[in-house]
């Protein structure tokens, strides 16, 4: 294993993706069986997302199911990634993850985003609009202060006050440049965009403000990482998402993943085939060889201390197995 590698740390984001034929029950039980697994693999983190009103993800609630997560494993970090603090009050989502860090101590992530709802019906459910992410900034600055105790209420955010729980800015368009003056981790993705990417990180490394809750940048990478016997094998993992990416493009929804029989039979228009082509691109995928390979280049150019794995696919088992390769890349 090569020394780049070996100083890396490697965690999981599970979006509790629904399949097709599948409920919403077994995409949730699934992501916490999931978590077990990757603990027993020697992973770092395991994180879940929050989406609303998205027929193909069940995740609507993560603080609800990292607690779930954390009660079912014994070492695993666990985290959101993310929160979408745009969504919630900050004193909100400051007790909330106040209670997980007293019940689970030393164990929790707070990873935050600035995204609100997928559709316009979403962010009407939500009471929300498009132009509330521009507040993240704020509402992170306020989210901090409760567990500090700073509020200019006078109210005290219980259980919150006084515990430390790592927070992570998730740095798309702007979030690089929040998480830098905020003086936070930041997680950046994705691996499809490298030059982007980059740009990004040097953005927040040259701009970072040391702060008491990182005296020094950490860059966390996150994107689809696949890995199996052969390179097309590798690939096949990959189709389940690209449809569904592609059919989200072209139909305004995003829908559970098919199996990839269903989708290698598909008659696809020219505008969905070349969405489906551009989704299959650009990710990480192959034997561990080639995988190591390339991870090996990406945290060279990057510099990342971490990787963040988003990996999607119908086919669960197939999906361990990709995690267990990769688990004997990273350890050796």
């Amino acid at each position: 294993m090569s020394s780049v590698i070996a100083a890396t740390r490697f965690s999981v984001l599970d979006r509790s993706r629904t399949r097709e034929g599948g409920t919403n029950a077994q995409a949730l039980r699934d992501t916490v069986r999931l978590a077990r697994e990757l603990e027993g693999l020697g992973y770092h983190r395991f994180w879940v997302s929050e989406h609303h009103g998205v027929p193909g993800v069940a995740g609507s609630a993560p603080t609800v199911l990292a607690a779930a997560v954390a009660s079912a494993t014994d070492r695993i970090r666990v985290g959101t990634g993310g929160v979408m603090l745009p969504n919630h009050q900050p004193l909100v989502v400051a007790e909330q993850f106040g209670v997980l860090e007293s019940l689970f101590p030393g164990r929790i992530d707070m990873g935050l985003g600035r995204s609100v709802g997928f559709t316009d019906g979403v962010r009407k459910a939500l009471g929300r609009g498009k132009d509330d992410a521009d507040d993240f900034a704020v509402q992170l600055e306020e989210l901090l202060g409760w567990f500090r105790g700073t509020s200019p209420t006078g109210v005290h955010a219980r259980p919150a006050e006084g515990l430390t729980v790592p927070a992570f800015v998730l740095a798309m368009g702007e979030g690089a440049a929040i998480a830098a003056r905020a003086g936070l981790p930041m997680v950046i993705g994705d691996l499809r965009n490298r030059d982007r990417m980059q740009r990004g990180i040097d953005h927040y490394r040259a701009h970072f403000r040391p702060s008491p809750w990182a005296r020094e940048p950490y860059v966390v990478i996150s994107g689809t990482v696949a890995v199996a016997a052969t390179p097309q094998e590798a690939r096949r993992l990959l189709v389940p998402e690209a449809w569904a990416m592609a059919y989200s493009r072209t139909h305004g929804t995003f829908p559970p993943l098919p199996p990839v029989e269903r989708v290698e039979g598909l008659a696809m228009t020219e505008k969905e085939r070349g969405f489906y082509e551009a989704g299959l691109a650009g990710h990480i995928a192959g034997t561990e060889e080639q995988v190591a390979h390339e991870l090996e280049t990406v945290l060279k150019e990057t510099a990342a201390q971490e990787v963040l794995v988003t990996t999607s696919t119908y086919d669960r088992e197939a999906l361990l197995d990709s995690y267990r390769r990769l688990a004997t890349i990273t350890s050796g």
